[in-house]
Order: structure tokens, then C-alpha cells, then sequence
């Protein structure tokens, strides 16, 4: 799998800079959409959830700036897993040139709308980083453990998207469920609330969610200044591993048929 993607990894970078510049190609504002955009959902999401709806973070004395930057901490997570999986039925289908005429790595793709949405993230995290200076200063020096505790959901995401691009190319309808999924999984994913809020019985599903581990630590290191839990990151990134192996073989395995059915 890494020698495949290190081989076209000249190739990775090329559709990488398409993918991110075909997005705000044509609009007078440019790669200035990037900021705005999450500056923009950022402002929106902390006026419903902390003066329309009164929300607080726990029980907690949270300002509404602080709340803001818990909520977006984990909705710019989620957005990386959110934006790859939901495009990832339509990967090959919507290349089917690449499977017709020309002998092209197919599985590149996935990894391409991954490098989009890190770069979202990274834009984000920018614009995330700025509002945290101006309100209390300099972020905790855990935060540059941020790439680290991502990892896990990258492999996930990565493995994720190689096995939906292949199902929806044969399944049409993965698309479909998958757009339901997405939104289910935001509200069962700790974003808009703590982990802690959930009643004790009901808090092992979220805990299966693999999105709620990387969220929660995702906030530890950016807000808290607490390291991350290492056992838990361990094995999160054994699970990344094995869905990402698994998700890349079974990919390599269906592709024969692609063209028989595009």
C-alpha cells in the first residue's frame, strides 16, 4: 500500500494542487474562501448553539468564545472524515476516463481527496489559531501533537474511501446512504456536546464511534494542554491501520472490474 502511493507520489502532488485550486477557480475571491468559509461557520454555529439555544459545555463556567472554539475544534475534525467519505462513492465513477483509456493508479484518488480536506483543515486550524490569539493568547505547546493524534482518523478515512469508491462503482445506492450515515454520525460523533453528557449506558456506542476518540483528544491537546491518552491512540492507529490495509486490498481486488461496469 505505502510503496504504491510513494511510486506515484509525483502524480498524488499534481492532482492535489488541481483538487485544491479547481475549488475557488473562477470566483473573484479566490483561495480566500478558505478563511472565510470556516470564519463564517464559526460565527454561525456559536450564535445558534450558545445564544440561541443557551448551550453550555458540561457543567462547566465555558465563555461563549470558549465554547466556540470547543465546537469548532470538533467540527473541523469531523469535516475531514465528513468531506472524503461523502465524495468517495464517486471517485471512479466520476473518472471513469482514468478506467476506460489510460492505464492511471485509481487508488491515488482517494488519497487526493484526502490531501483536499487536510488542507481544508489546515486553513481552519488557521483561522482557528487566530481567534484563540486574539481571545486568550498562545495555544497550549500540546497542540503541535495535533498531527499525531490525526493519524489514526487518516488511515481510517484513507481505507474508508478506497472501500466506498469500489462499492459505488457496483452500488449505486452507496452514495445515497452514505450522505445519511455522514449526518448521523456528526450527531453521534462528541461535537455539540461533551463526552460526558451521555448517560452512562448509552456511552459505550459513542465509544465505538472511532470519530469520538480522535475529537476528544483532537480538543485535549488544542485546548487543555494535556497530552493525549497513548493507549488509546495506539490502538486507534492499529484499527487506522488494519481498515486502511483492508480498504486498499479490497480496492485492488474489485478494480478488474470497473470497466466491465462503467
Amino acid at each position: 500500500m505505502f510503496s504504491v502511493l510513494w511510486q506515484h507520489r509525483k502524480l498524488i502532488h499534481a492532482l492535489s494542487k488541481r483538487e485544491v485550486a479547481s475549488r475557488y477557480r473562477g470566483s473573484y475571491l479566490g483561495i480566500c474562501w478558505a478563511v472565510l468559509t470556516p470564519a463564517f461557520m464559526l460565527a454561525v454555529y456559536t450564535f445558534v448553539f450558545s445564544v440561541v439555544f443557551n448551550a453550555k459545555w458540561g457543567d462547566s463556567g465555558h465563555s461563549k468564545t470558549e465554547f466556540a472554539l470547543i465546537l469548532f475544534t470538533g467540527l473541523v475534525v469531523f469535516s475531514v472524515f465528513s468531506e472524503c467519505i461523502s465524495r468517495a462513492p464517486g471517485l471512479v465513477v466520476a473518472n471513469a476516463s482514468y478506467v476506460k483509456k489510460v492505464i492511471f493508479p485509481l487508488e491515488i484518488l482517494a488519497l487526493v481527496t484526502l490531501v483536499g480536506a487536510l488542507f481544508n483543515l489546515l486553513v481552519s486550524l488557521l483561522v482557528w489559531m487566530l481567534f484563540y490569539l486574539v481571545c486568550f493568547g498562545l495555544p497550549p505547546l500540546t497542540g503541535l501533537l495535533l498531527p499525531l493524534v490525526l493519524l489514526p482518523l487518516v488511515l481510517f478515512v484513507l481505507g474508508l474511501s478506497w472501500l466506498l469508491a469500489s462499492l459505488g462503482v457496483f452500488l449505486r445506492d452507496v452514495g445515497q446512504m452514505v450522505g445519511v450515515l455522514v449526518t448521523a454520525l456528526m450527531f453521534m460523533s462528541p461535537i455539540f456536546y461533551p463526552l460526558s453528557a451521555i448517560p452512562e449506558d448509552y456511552r459505550y456506542l459513542l465509544e465505538l464511534n472511532p470519530l469520538t476518540h480522535v475529537i476528544e483528544q483532537a480538543r485535549a491537546v488544542l485546548l487543555w494542554g494535556q497530552l493525549p491518552a497513548f493507549g488509546n491512540w495506539a490502538l486507534s492507529l492499529g484499527a487506522g491501520f488494519i481498515c486502511a490495509w483492508g480498504g486498499f486490498a479490497w480496492f485492488q481486488k474489485t478494480r478488474k472490474g470497473f470497466a466491465d461496469v462503467l
